[in-house]
């Protein structure tokens, strides 16, 4: 039972950390159909707006707190920035959107390397954050793990919430069931999209800043997590919140499994696989979304 619920638990945080990656990113993709291969240096920028916060903060746990709503304020003004100067000009074009912004990227990758240096660089957890927790049979948790999953949670919780009762959220949701009749009844679409990847953009600086408590953070590191987010919201279905969230924890809990039993490299192949398979037979998605569209 002790290595039972020690993977389980190992299982849950990787899906928070492919939830917290991916949440943004289902917001975006679901509503515009855009490709935004931009994500995981938002990421970036919400990782490197911790370590810049560090260098004038000298608290480590106040430093994190006050990270979260910054982080979440820059990636998503740089969300916001890319979808009014470029996205807005190639809704028409998916295949264009991929290109451009894995273009802005490189240069975004290229900025951190300017600004901050190539070689990877460490920020200080808060001691509180360090230690684990002592559960009854011998059981303990990391702190980090449990405070990443409490984060993500909150998540989901705030977003659902907001897209369920507030007027944003309604809008938001007109415009992903039916653009043209959304517009038509007076929503002004294109304002609604510019918000929308300002709070995915800005959801993803917060899973950057809870990546900071797992290790070094450096230019490069959104390319390595950008494919991840793209297959748990494909997975979970296109604009489909509940089903991003159900797929993060599965994937999750599927690769500590395949780690446990195999090595880590065995464990990435077993979740291609099944997700290659599962798409295979429900090619549309955990779930999908239901229109009013005549098409």
């Amino acid at each position: 039972m002790t290595v039972l619920f020690g993977q389980l638990f190992t299982g849950i945080s990787i899906g928070a950390v492919l939830l917290l990656i991916a949440l943004g990113l289902a917001l975006t993709f679901g509503q515009m159909n855009v490709i935004n291969m931009a994500h995981g240096e938002f990421i970036m920028a919400g990782a490197y707006t911790t370590y810049v916060l560090q260098q004038s903060i000298t608290g480590a746990g106040l430093s994190l707190v006050v990270a979260l709503p910054v982080a979440f304020v820059v990636a998503g003004t740089m969300g916001a920035l890319l979808e009014v100067l470029l996205i807005r000009r190639l809704y028409a074009r998916p295949l264009d959107t991929l290109l451009v912004t894995w273009g802005v990227s490189l240069m975004l990758q290229q900025l951190a390397r300017d600004i901050f240096g190539s070689p990877n660089v460490q920020t200080r957890a808060p001691e509180l954050l360090t230690g684990n927790v002592a559960l009854p049979g011998g059981l303990t948790v990391a702190n980090n793990r449990l405070f990443i999953l409490v984060l993500a949670l909150a998540a989901v919780a705030a977003l659902t919430l907001a897209l369920r009762l507030t007027p944003l959220g309604r809008r938001i949701r007109a415009v992903v069931q039916n653009r043209d009749l959304a517009a038509v009844s007076g929503i002004a679409t294109s304002r609604v999209d510019r918000t929308t990847f300002f709070v995915g953009s800005g959801l993803a600086g917060l899973a950057g800043v809870a990546l900071t408590l797992l290790g070094p953070i450096g230019p490069t590191m959104g390319t390595n997590l950008i494919i991840d987010a793209f297959l748990v919201v494909v997975v979970g279905g296109i604009g489909q919140l509940k089903g991003s969230v159900i797929v993060a924890f599965a994937l999750g809990v599927l690769q500590a499994t395949g780690e446990y039993l195999t090595t880590l490299s065995v464990a990435k192949v077993i979740v291609f696989v099944a997700i290659v398979a599962f798409l295979q037979w429900r090619p549309q998605g955990l779930f999908t979304l239901r229109t009013r569209s005549l098409a």
